[in-house]
């Protein structure tokens, strides 16, 4: 039996419906954020709870977030974070960063999360410089997607030994696809070829990457 457009669809959709349940709050803050007059754009719920998982799985003390748009996935990483864990996310469009304190604040993980506004390329290197090298256990990339490569170069060097790094839309979206020549294209087998990390990607949603630090 073959993969088909219909059966491919239907399984995106089992999968959301088995493994992404959401409590009130996740389940009803893209209605919030979308009155609001956010875009409305978020990982689907059961790479929300990836996310959870993954994160719970490393000593989750410090995570980072590339896109924080209305809150959504931020929530998820900080619930899987140790008890005296911490996420910095970082946001370009003002609006959205306050919907998303917000929405971190309403579901009980906001004095565990930092909101850092600007474009992800200018603020990364006083990150880098604030928390030095080795330093996270976690990081979503989930931003512009043609910058995913020179995100990669900023953030490497502040990976811990054993820390992931998580990166959404590796196989495209509505903008194009990688067999289209879309830019993920580049930053996927950069990651893959890279003998520092161990990496996959699962196909969930529009494809996401998980790499582990090995050395």
């Amino acid at each position: 039996m073959t993969m088909t457009p219909e059966r491919w669809v239907f399984l995106g959709e089992y999968a959301k419906e088995v493994f992404g349940t959401e409590d009130e709050q996740l389940g009803t803050l893209m209605d919030r954020a979308v009155a609001t007059g956010l875009p409305e754009i978020a990982v689907s719920a059961d790479v929300g709870r990836l996310l959870k998982i993954l994160v719970s799985l490393t000593p989750g003390r410090l995570a980072l977030e590339l896109g924080t748009l209305a809150g959504y996935s931020g929530i998820w990483i900080a619930r899987g974070l140790a008890p005296d864990g911490k996420l910095i996310t970082i946001e370009y469009e003002d609006r959205h960063a306050d919907f998303a304190e917000s929405e971190l604040a309403r579901a009980g993980v906001g004095d565990k999360v930092e909101v850092v506004r600007g474009a992800a390329l200018d603020v990364l290197p006083e990150i880098r410089d604030r928390l030095g090298p080795a330093s996270l256990d976690f990081v979503f990339i989930d931003a512009v997607k043609s910058e995913y490569v020179e995100y990669f170069a900023a953030i490497k060097p502040m990976v811990a030994i054993g820390g992931l790094l998580v990166a959404d839309n590796v196989y495209g979206t509505g903008q194009g696809w990688i067999d289209e020549g879309y830019g993920t294209d580049e930053f996927n087998r950069l990651v893959a070829g890279d003998p520092d990390f161990e990496s996959t990607v699962t196909p969930m949603r529009e494809g996401v990457l998980i790499a582990r630090r090995v050395r």
